[in-house]
């Protein structure tokens, strides 16, 4: 009699041992967790781009900056006075400047389909203000242009 009591005892206690692993929903929150995290990332990611993306379009402005005044002052002008030639066109970074100046064509980073960049004044500018600006994002206007 006591053998059969202890081999029922036995077999109860394998019975209601647990089995190792996780359950449904703590699966579920490891998953919800993981792609916060990569949804952050990705939003981050973006962010970097956009800041990257501006910077990069004011260095291109700058140096179409200093393109400008090299022409002005290989020619000999003043500012104010119009610019001539071919360094003007109707949209910055095809024909003349990119001929004189740039090796190749100057883009906008946001935008790579068209130029991007517009001129504000067909004179040449007054010190510390930019001959051209961007016309794809108007947040890429330099913040200080007092050097340029």
């Amino acid at each position: 009699m006591n053998n059969i009591i202890n081999k029922t005892m036995k077999m109860n206690k394998t019975a209601t041992k647990l089995k190792s692993g996780m359950t449904l929903i703590e699966i579920t929150v490891v998953i919800l967790v993981l792609l916060t995290l990569i949804a952050v990332l990705f939003i981050g990611a973006n962010i970097y781009k956009k800041g990257a993306d501006r910077a990069a379009c004011i260095l291109n402005i700058r140096n179409i900056q200093q393109a400008v005044r090299a022409d002005q002052n290989l020619n000999n002008k003043r500012e104010g006075e119009p610019i001539y030639g071919n360094i003007m066109d109707s949209q910055v970074g095809t024909g003349g400047l990119t001929d004189q100046y740039f090796e190749e064509e100057v883009l906008c980073p946001e935008d790579t389909a068209a130029a991007g960049y517009t001129w504000v004044s067909a004179n040449y500018p007054a010190l510390s203000s930019t001959a051209v600006s961007c016309a794809i994002d108007t947040n890429h206007a330099p913040n200080d242009t007092s050097g340029w």
